[in-house]
Parts: structure tokens; C-alpha cells; sequence
């Protein structure tokens, strides 16, 4: 996390705490970095001092604070001290080094699916302790999650709201980031813990892509992409595009848990560690081809995962259950089934060939036909009684 000097009008002491550093600004304060007297570092929070009188912004960094007591999770940062009647309030939590994912996908580049699967995997289960809590975050986004040594840390609860408040603090206006708000954000609707699902399956398109799965433009332009078009998905590793997709449906109740989406998100992130899954470029898929969300996991999804699973069980030599011909409508790799070999011919002429077998849907060969050991019978028959006539007429000569 980049740091700056502290400026003229900056403190240098809040509470008991002395600040060092800036570590950023936003539109409700000031972050310092500080220490305490046993050298504890802390993030230190300062409400403006043009807002200090605002009740309205007094109650919403209460709510910050409140709801960093309630949550209880390795995912959060750790809510060390507050001041909230002091004339410019302040909170103190748990520092943590690291940048910020955004800044990583921004001076990096693209991110592993293997990575994204495992930066996601640890969101979802921290977004489980928050959900628990009676907490929604609201503005879940790349800035707000900074990558520590010990894993993913969400920042920044200051729109942070009880499950099943509304969105809005005045009319007609949406509270969070354009871009990464769930579309029921938009619309003043009711807010759940599918709304932060929705949040970090854009965070995960943009670690996958490097960009915003609803493109770039004005306010007003992002939020209308967000309730009424589909998202752009097609750079994201054909691993993890099903269920990003999932994550982004229109109506909360077609997207996973978090439980679910944490779950899954392991399973993705091992697979990819150890390479059982294709290792290739995402496919530039067609809008006609583009995985729709039909249900909490989405069925579409579910059924590529056996796919998969299938495919893996082939290369690693495990016999598969029920093996079925390939469909090469719903597959994504393009491959064609091998081809059967031709088995040399016999002496005879018989037209048809006679050492052949008949390769499987799972690539393992099978013995020769029943038809085929019956005209191997015949071609013995007949050899043998020849064999036999022609011994007869040299005993009578």
C-alpha cells in the first residue's frame, strides 16, 4: 500500500495513537497509518472536518464501526479502538501490508486462474463471518480487499448496512461503485447477502481480466449495463467463467451462497494447482455460446463440472462409471475421439478385417466382435478340411 507524508493540517496524535504515514483518502476521511505505545501499527480512520458536523455522516461511520465490532473472521481487519463523540470521530483497526487487489491486477496484469480461484475462495468465506454477523459490506470492490501475507483482507464497512435495509440514503441515489453494484443496489431494492455475491463475482471478472465486466463510461451508463445487460466474460478462464457468471445473475435469487461459492472456488483453485484441468487460454466464446444463469448454482454449471470430472477421471487412468459417447456440441475442447486403427490383414481374402477392435467413449480397446470370431471360426474350418482331404489323397496314392 503506497504511503505519503503527512501534510500541514494533518494530526500527529489521535487518541493514543501518533501517525506516521497517509495511507489514502475517501469521500468520508482520512486513513493514517499509526502506532501505539507498544508499537502496535494500526490503520487509523478520521472523519473530514467538514463532515464532522454532518449527522448523517456521523451515524454512517457509526455504522462502520459497529459493524466491524460484530464481525468475528480472519477476513476482516481488527477493530483495535474508536472514539466515535470525539469532534472529529476516528476508528482504529488491525494494519495490514499488502496492496490492494486493484493495484496488483493494475501493476500486474491479468491474474492465474489459479490465483483468482484462491483469492476468491478466501472472500467468500470471510464474506460467510460478515453475512453471519447480520452484516452486508455494500461496496465490496478491488480497492476495498488488500492482499496480506496471510491472505485477503475486506476494508472499508463505511456503507456497511443490517441485512434487509434498503440501499439508498436519499432518494434516486445508489449507494457504492458503479460497476460493482448488484442490480437490486441500483433499483432502491432491498439488500442481501447475494448482493455482496454479486459485488465479488465482478471483483473476480476484473482479477481474471484486468477490467470491468460491464466495460467503462459515465455513472449512469455503468449502472443501466448493470440492470439490463449481460456481462462481458470472455477474457475469464473457462475455469472460473460459469460461475462468475452465476455470481452476476440479474435476480439474487439465481446466484450461489457465499458457503457454496467458497466451496467451489477450492475445488477450482486445486484443480488448477494441480494441473488436472486445461491448462490453455480462455476460448473466445459467442455471445450465442455464453453460459446463462438458470437456478442457485446454475444447472449449466453443474453439468460442465461432471464434464470436467469425467475428463479428468480419463486422463488419470480411473475407469469411469457409466462411460458415454463424446458431444462434441458441449464440449469446449474441441478434441475428436481417436480414430480406430486398421488391424492387418489375413492370408485369406475374406473382405473384411480381421484383427480389428472397437476403441470406447473412455479410449480403452475392447476384444474382437462376436460376428469376427465367427468368421474366424469358418476361415479354421475350412483350412482344416482342406488340410485333411489333402492328407487322405496322399495316403491313397
Amino acid at each position: 500500500m503506497a504511503m505519503m507524508r503527512l501534510r500541514r493540517e494533518d494530526p500527529r496524535v489521535v487518541g493514543s495513537f501518533r501517525l506516521h504515514r497517509r495511507l489514502g483518502a475517501g469521500g468520508m476521511g482520512v486513513v493514517y497509518l499509526g502506532s501505539d505505545r507498544r508499537g502496535q501499527r494500526v490503520a487509523l480512520k478520521v472523519i473530514r472536518p467538514d463532515l464532522a458536523e454532518d449527522q448523517e455522516f456521523r451515524s454512517r461511520f457509526a455504522r462502520e464501526v459497529s459493524a466491524a465490532r460484530r464481525i468475528r473472521g480472519g477476513c476482516t481487519a481488527r477493530l483495535v479502538a474508536a472514539d466515535l463523540e470525539a469532534d472529529r470521530p476516528w476508528f482504529a483497526t488491525q494494519y495490514v501490508p499488502g496492496p490492494s487487489l486493484h493495484d496488483k491486477v493494475n501493476d500486474e496484469g491479468p491474474l492465474p486462474a489459479t490465483e483468482v480461484a484462491s483469492i476468491g475462495a478466501a472472500l467468500a468465506e470471510g464474506l460467510v463471518a460478515v453475512h453471519e454477523a447480520g452484516v452486508v459490506h455494500r461496496d465490496l470492490k478491488p480497492s476495498n480487499i488488500l492482499l496480506s501475507p496471510k491472505g485477503p483482507r475486506i476494508i472499508d464497512f463505511g456503507i456497511a448496512w443490517a441485512t434487509g435495509a434498503s440501499t439508498l440514503t436519499h432518494v434516486g441515489t445508489a449507494v457504492g461503485s458503479p460497476g460493482f453494484l448488484a442490480p437490486e443496489q441500483v433499483r432502491g431494492a432491498m439488500v442481501t447477502p447475494a448482493t455482496d455475491v454479486f459485488a465479488l463475482g465482478a471483483t473476480l471478472a476484473y482479477a481474471a481480466t484486468a477490467d470491468s465486466p460491464f466495460g467503462h463510461g459515465s455513472s449512469e451508463v455503468m449502472l443501466y449495463r448493470v440492470v439490463h445487460e449481460e456481462p462481458h466474460l470472455l477474457e475469464v478462464h473457462d475455469a472460473l467463467a460459469p460461475l462468475v457468471r452465476a455470481c452476476l445473475a440479474k435476480d439474487p435469487d439465481d446466484r450461489p451462497s457465499t458457503l457454496q461459492l467458497s466451496m467451489r472456488l477450492k475445488e477450482i483453485a486445486a484443480r488448477e494447482a494441480q494441473g488436472l484441468s486445461e491448462s490453455r487460454p480462455p476460448v473466445q466464446r459467442r455471445a450465442s455460446q455464453l453460459d446463462r444463469p438458470t437456478g442457485r448454482l446454475t444447472e449449466r454449471y453443474t453439468e460442465q463440472q461432471q464434464q470436467t470430472q469425467r475428463r479428468t477421471n480419463g486422463t488419470s487412468g480411473t475407469r469411469p462409471q457409466a462411460p458415454q459417447a463424446p458431444r462434441p456440441s458441449s464440449s469446449r475442447s474441441g478434441a475428436r475421439p481417436p480414430a480406430p486403427r486398421e488391424a492387418p490383414r489375413t492370408g485369406a481374402r475374406t473382405g473384411s478385417r480381421t484383427g480389428s477392435t472397437r476403441p470406447t467413449s473412455s479410449g480403452r480397446r475392447t476384444g474382437p466382435s462376436p460376428r469376427m470370431l465367427r468368421q474366424r471360426l469358418i476361415v479354421f474350418v475350412v483350412v482344416t478340411l482342406i488340410v485333411l482331404l489333402g492328407i487322405a489323397a496322399a495316403q491313397k496314392l
